[in-house]
């Protein structure tokens, strides 16, 4: 339970449903911060969530627990998130708070107090195959489906996790909220990434390291120096704001190159790629690929899925070839697949090639 509404519906139905249920909040942070923290950012994870979490809680006659687990959240989130940016590549901590958190060492204490099951208020659709497997679906809200951020999820954690709220939408969830004297029926969603409430990633990893990443040159395809960057840990792919480069047309982020400590910077028709690599992969539907297969593909969270074909090609990575070029494809990101709503699974974005 994150304090949200989203959470609190979840629990309800699950008692509606016949679940002897038991809340629990993950505390992920060191510092205890309040809502004034994030200057107005609307944020997670923090103590006045889990205040709202505990009052729902209460107010469903549960037993609420709160789990700290500052110190894996460390391990597993935050510092490979700082590493993928020193790399040049830009993480999504969301996903690996899920991998490693949320349907892992939670499900794991779930086992110890005797559930079942856990259920998180994500917009999502879990079932199960007439041979047994377990299938990930979109929610069927289309403007909240979360499936995105849950490819990773394996057959013992699909086996063992719920998401009531997959078939609604949010204000349905809300009037249910009301219905039932939830105090948390019309808070805002949460938005940003809980450890940088203010979004400027740069100056929180200089906090965490306490290292000086250097400026450097931004230079033109032909290597042609346009201007100094602040570091490189302050810019990400397809990135047009904030460069402070006088040109006479737009330009953007191209790549970030760590072995030079240079941003290279091109116009918007150079930000496409058609093929890219993803390592680290997850199936869902069928253990591998026994060969390509047409689908689509999502490689960021907003993005509408876009034809493609995926091969696998090693035991642990995928190709995948789209129909059009796509924008500004990320390293670090996820690559997700689906076959209309339903999750074939994903991996992170290695490399891509051009159009």
């Amino acid at each position: 339970m994150s304090g949200g509404v989203d959470s609190s519906v979840a629990a309800l139905l699950m008692q509606k449903d016949g679940y002897d249920c038991i809340g629990a909040t993950m505390k992920l942070r060191r510092d205890e911060p309040s809502e004034d923290a994030g200057a107005g950012k609307k944020t997670c994870c923090t103590a006045d969530d889990a205040a709202d979490a505990r009052s729902a809680a209460v107010r469903l006659g549960m037993n609420y627990y709160v789990f700290n687990m500052a110190e894996d959240f460390d391990r597993h989130v935050v510092e490979p998130f700082v590493r993928t940016y020193e790399a040049g590549r830009t993480p999504n901590p969301c996903i690996e708070c899920n991998r490693w958190l949320k349907f892992a060492d939670l499900l794991r204490r779930a086992e110890v107090l005797g559930c079942d099951v856990i259920a998180t208020g994500h917009y999502a659709r879990v079932e199960r195959r007439a041979d047994g497997r377990w299938l990930l679906r979109k929610g069927a809200d289309p403007g909240k489906d979360q499936s995105y951020v849950l490819y990773m999820l394996t057959q013992q954690q699909l086996a063992h996790t719920r998401f009531p709220l997959g078939e609604l939408n949010k204000e349905q969830v809300r009037q249910m909220a009301e219905e039932a004297g939830l105090l948390n029926a019309r808070k805002a969603d949460s938005q940003d990434i809980c450890f940088v409430p203010d979004g400027d990633y740069a100056a929180f990893i200089r906090r965490y390291t306490g290292k000086d990443y250097p400026a450097g040159d931004f230079v033109d395809e032909s290597g042609k120096v346009l201007g100094r960057h602040r570091g490189l840990i302050g810019y990400t792919v397809g990135q047009r704001r904030g460069l402070g480069v006088a040109a006479d047309r737009p330009l953007y982020v191209r790549e970030k190159r760590t072995a030079d400590n240079t941003v290279v910077l091109a116009g918007n028709e150079r930000l496409f790629s058609r093929r890219l690599r993803a390592r680290d992969i997850n199936l869902i539907p069928f253990d591998k690929l026994d060969g390509p297969l047409r689908c689509q593909a999502r490689t960021r969270y907003s993005q509408i899925e876009q034809p493609a074909t995926v091969t696998q090609t090693g035991p642990d990575e995928l190709e995948v070839t789209f129909d059009r070029p796509q924008r500004a494809i990320t390293a670090g990101q996820a690559l997700v697949l689906y076959d209309g709503d339903l999750v074939l699974g994903g991996g992170t974005i290695w490399e891509t090639e051009d159009m």
